[in-house]
């Protein structure tokens, strides 16, 4: 197998587990002001993914980082045409962050609201505008031949985008509500249950149609064998919420979510950025790529370090993976 397929499909696993993972954060972060009736609620929820959130942004992070360094035509001209969206995404994750770690400062009901707004808008954002943004590059976007932008923002939000951003959003907000339900006890828990159930079969529905307007649009038949497993793992998790299986149902949610980002990848390949104005315009796995030195360099590296970076994470996970209730917070 060649280093640039060796390296789209690292790529391809860096954002299926970042979306996986971030996934239920954002859909914890959206449903806040749903499932926190109080503040002592709302500390639980945000409590849920308190240990965690930020390691998974790590996976970002490393996406972005191998994109440039193992396809620097593929990032230039991603992040120029998608300059807008991209920096959305930037301020609404920082906006996220800042809100985790200042909402506890000061104890003014008015200063609490406006912190669990900002993780609200912090995780809404992101969780619509990345499917925009994942839909357009599996649709393609009007490229030149010399691999430049040649459209605007109206052209980023086109039906079919439209309908990626609702998709990834309910998605997430399934994802969060499942995993909510796992890691609470008590009211919060049978809330988050139900919650999933309902949210999740409006997800269904979406993510339906959506992948099969992808498979319409782009396809291969290993893009049409996982979204079968994207819809399959689906069903299944939500079956399990249903009758409280909240292991099996994020397992099925997880699984769901991951398979559906494999199908976009599976169905882009070899191209990375297609071009919708002029063939000779699309970015592929080969002229996208970095020299065979640069990525037989990155290769070894990712052989050393991912290893450690996976039992590390794993590791977090363990140690607080423990339920939480309102018992376990404090009145002040």
């Amino acid at each position: 197998m060649e280093l640039t397929t060796i390296w789209f499909l690292l790529v391809a696993v860096l954002f299926t587990g970042y979306f996986i993972l971030e996934g239920f954060d954002f859909g914890v972060g959206m449903l806040l002001p749903v499932l926190g009736r109080d503040d002592r609620e709302r500390r639980v929820l945000i409590n849920t993914i308190g240990p965690v959130w930020d390691g998974n942004e790590v996976w970002l992070i490393t996406a972005g980082g191998a994109m440039f360094a193992a396809f620097p035509e593929w990032y230039a001209t991603l992040f120029s045409g998608f300059y807008l969206p991209l920096l959305l995404i930037l301020l609404a994750l920082i906006a996220r962050g800042v809100a985790f770690e200042y909402r506890h400062k000061r104890p003014e009901p008015s200063w609490k609201r406006r912190w669990d707004a900002a993780i609200f808008f912090g995780s809404l954002v992101p969780a619509v505008l990345w499917g925009v943004a994942f839909a357009n590059i599996l649709r393609g976007v009007p490229l030149t031949g010399d691999h430049e932008y040649a459209g605007g923002l109206l052209d980023l939000l086109n039906p079919y985008a439209l309908l990626g951003g609702v998709t990834t959003a309910a998605l997430f907000l399934t994802h969060g509500a499942v995993f909510i339900a796992l890691k609470t006890v008590g009211e919060i828990r049978e809330r988050a249950g139900a919650l999933a159930v309902r949210v999740g079969a409006v997800a269904a529905v979406l993510a339906v149609v959506f992948l099969a307007w992808t498979l319409g649009i782009r396809s291969s038949t290993a893009a049409v064998a996982l979204a079968a497993g994207a819809a399959v793992a689906l069903l299944a998790g939500l079956a399990a919420a249903r009758v409280r299986r909240e292991g099996w149902a994020f397992t099925g949610t997880a699984l769901a979510i991951g398979l559906a980002v494999a199908t976009l990848f599976a169905a882009l390949f070899p191209a990375v950025l297609p071009s919708t104005l002029d063939p000779a315009g699309t970015l592929t796995a080969t002229n996208a790529a970095s020299t065979p030195y640069t990525l037989k360099i990155m290769s070894w590296v990712a052989v050393v370090f991912t290893p450690i970076v996976l039992a590390y994470q794993g590791w977090t996970y363990w140690v607080f993976r423990k339920r939480i209730g309102v018992a376990h917070i404090p009145q002040h």
